[in-house]
């Protein structure tokens, strides 16, 4: 699980981009690995934002199950929308759990 998890959070739905603060050669931070950061580009207009992507490492805040729902409806914990420009998840359950499953495996931020 975790495997095919690595394989979806990094080369599919592309997580790092957003959620893995950058050297400044333009790199990812390797030892910052989905730790969030301050997101590098915002819309050309006047829009709710998040201008800063939380840690995902570990799942901070998430229980498994509640990362599950959360990737396979696109509802946090509290029924709160995620802001842009995350996009609202619909993965399978299957994907869900193998994403939560190489998440959890990854060291949080400190």
């Amino acid at each position: 699980r975790v495997e095919r998890g690595r394989h979806l959070v990094e080369n599919v739905a592309m997580c790092a981009d957003c959620h893995s603060p950058r050297l400044a050669t333009g790199e990812f931070d390797r030892s910052r690995w989905l730790h969030g950061g301050p997101l590098g580009f915002k819309p050309a207009g006047e829009m709710p934002w998040a201008a800063v992507a939380p840690p995902i490492a570990g799942l901070p805040g998430y229980t498994e199950e509640q990362a599950v729902v959360f990737l396979t409806t696109g509802r946090r914990p509290s029924g709160v929308p995620c802001l842009p420009p995350m996009p609202a998840y619909r993965l399978s359950a299957e994907d869900a759990a193998d994403v939560v499953a190489y998440l959890k495996s990854e060291p949080a931020a400190r």
